[in-house]
């Protein structure tokens, strides 16, 4: 089920554990990078000296990102790269979405995503905001 509240047409919070994402890095390696982050998200998480973080907060993402795009049958196909965390030139966070998510989006009339990141080195928190609401 979607919702419209003054313009807002989806709403998602995520938090993830960075020590779970560490054992995934040390036991999957290379397979997480590849399976659950774009190209893009992928290199910039291996350019920090705790890759585990930064992996962290973009899965919370993207898990807030999906959980603002429910409310049909199709949405629990999205897939975790169709969903990308991407920097402004301003470097606060945004959302790129593909493939499912971004035809989901289109259903639900959701014209940009506000995201909020933030994380320690024991937990990445993130919140996710649908603008735009159903089509009228």
């Amino acid at each position: 089920m979607s919702f419209s509240i003054g313009g807002v047409g989806g709403v998602g919070v995520d938090l993830v554990e960075v020590a779970r994402v560490r054992v995934m890095l040390a036991e999957k390696g290379s397979h997480v990078f590849d399976r659950l982050l774009t190209p893009g998200e992928a290199a910039y998480c291996r350019s920090k000296s705790d890759p585990a973080e930064s992996v962290a907060v973009r899965l919370a993402a993207k898990e807030a990102v999906y959980k603002a795009l429910q409310g049909s049958a199709a949405a629990r196909g999205i897939g975790w790269r169709d969903i990308e965390v991407v920097r402004a030139e301003d470097g606060r966070p945004e959302v790129a979405l593909s493939g499912l998510a971004a035809e989901r989006a289109r259903e639900m009339g959701i014209t940009r995503f506000y995201v909020s990141l933030s994380h320690t080195h024991e937990a990445a928190v993130a919140v996710a905001v649908a603008s735009g609401g159903p089509p009228a």
